[in-house]
C-alpha cells in the first residue's frame, strides 16, 4: 500500500486536515506577541510540540525553552523548582536558580497546569502579574523577562466551578487559547502520521497493509499521536522483515477488526473521511455549529464548506 507523504511543516506538525491547519494558523498569529498562551489538548496530542513551535516563531527564538510538567512536581519542592533557592536556605542546600530564571529572555512551558496545588497557583499568579520572583530563603525580588505558555488536558472552567482552580488565575490565563484537536477528531491525518513514523523508526521500504490502515483510522486513539507512534514502533518490531499486517497489531487494536461495525469505507479518500468526521462531531454537539467548530478547531466558514459537500452529494444521489 502506498502511503501519503507526511505533510510536515517546519515545526514538526503533521497533517493537512482543517483541524490541524487551524492550529498552524493560530501559531503563526499568536507567536509574535508576548502574552501568556493557554493550550488545551488531551494527553499525547502534542501540546509541547505546539509550545515549541510558538517559541521558534517568536522574537524569543534564540532564548531558552524550558518545559516543566506540573503534575510531576512535588508541592513541597515546587517553589524551589520554579523560583530557585538561596544558599543555606536549609541544611546542606546549595543555591540554584529556578525554571523562571533559567527561561529568562525565553519561554517557560508549564504543562498540566490544572494539577498545580492551591499554593502553587497563588505563586504563579503573582509572577504573571508583576514579573518578579523571589528565591526560597531569599529576601530580594528578581525581575524576569519570561514568556509563559501553559497547557492542560482538563477544562479549567469546570475546575473553577468545582473550586479546584482559582478563578483569578483562570482569568489571567484564559482568553488567548489554542485548542489542539485529538487524533480521533482528525482521522484523515492518520495515514500521513503513520508514514512519518515509518520513516522515523523504520525505513521507506516498509508498508502498512490496507486492512491495518483501516483499523488505524477507526480506532479512537485515547493516547492520541503518542499512542499511534508507539503502536507503529510495536508493528515494526513484530514484523521486522515483511509488510505490516493485522498479526503485527497489539491485541487491543487487532480485536476491533472482528467487530460488526468495522466495515469497508464506501469512499476512503481523505476528503470523504473528513466530511464524515465533521458530520459525526456535529451530531455529538446536537447540531450546535459553534460548539462543533470549537471541537474541530475550524472556522464556521470551513464547517459550512464541509456541510455543503454533504448537501451536494445528497442532491446528486
Amino acid at each position: 500500500m502506498d502511503h501519503p507523504s507526511a505533510t510536515v511543516d517546519e515545526d514538526g506538525l503533521i497533517g493537512s486536515t482543517p483541524a490541524i491547519a487551524a492550529v498552524r494558523e493560530a501559531i503563526a498569529r499568536l507567536a509574535p506577541n508576548p502574552f501568556t498562551i493557554l493550550i488545551y489538548g488531551e494527553t499525547g496530542a502534542g501540546k509541547e510540540l505546539v509550545a515549541r513551535a510558538l517559541h521558534r516563531k517568536s522574537p524569543r527564538r534564540d532564548g531558552p525553552f524550558i518545559a516543566v510538567n506540573c503534575a510531576a512536581l512535588v508541592d513541597s519542592l515546587l517553589e524551589a523548582e520554579l523560583f530557585g533557592i538561596e544558599d543555606r536556605a536549609a541544611t546542606g542546600v546549595q543555591g540554584r536558580p529556578g525554571k523562571f530564571e533559567l527561561a529568562d529572555r525565553g519561554t517557560l512551558f508549564l504543562d498540566e497546569v490544572a494539577d498545580l496545588s492551591g499554593r502553587a497557583q497563588v505563586a504563579l499568579l503573582r509572577v504573571l502579574e508583576d514579573h518578579t520572583i523571589e528565591r526560597v530563603g531569599g529576601h530580594r525580588s528578581r525581575r524576569v523577562d519570561t514568556r509563559v505558555i501553559v497547557a492542560t488536558n482538563r477544562l479549567l472552567e469546570d475546575l473553577v466551578e468545582r473550586r479546584q482552580f482559582r478563578d483569578d488565575l483562570f482569568y489571567r490565563l484564559t482568553g488567548i487559547d489554542i485548542w489542539l484537536p485529538s487524533l480521533r477528531e482528525r482521522p484523515a491525518d492518520i495515514p500521513a502520521l503513520v508514514a512519518h513514523f515509518l520513516q522515523l523508526h523504520g525505513d521507506q521500504e516498509r508498508t502498512v497493509l490496507p486492512a491495518v490502515m483501516e483499523v488505524f483510522c477507526r480506532y479512537p486513539w485515547p493516547g492520541n499521536v503518542r499512542e499511534l507512534e508507539r503502536v507503529v514502533q510495536r508493528c515494526l518490531t513484530a514484523a521486522p522483515d515483511a509488510d505490516i499486517g493485522l498479526d503485527a497489531l497489539p491485541q487491543r487494536l487487532s480485536s476491533r477488526q472482528h467487530r460488526p461495525h468495522v466495515t469497508p469505507l464506501v469512499d476512503p479518500s481523505l476528503r470523504a473521511c473528513a466530511v464524515r468526521h465533521v458530520q459525526a462531531v456535529l451530531q455529538e454537539c446536537q447540531g450546535d455549529k459553534g460548539l462543533a467548530c470549537r471541537r474541530l478547531g475550524i472556522t464556521y466558514r470551513t464547517l459550512r464548506n464541509y456541510l455543503g459537500v454533504v448537501a451536494t452529494r445528497a442532491r446528486l444521489a
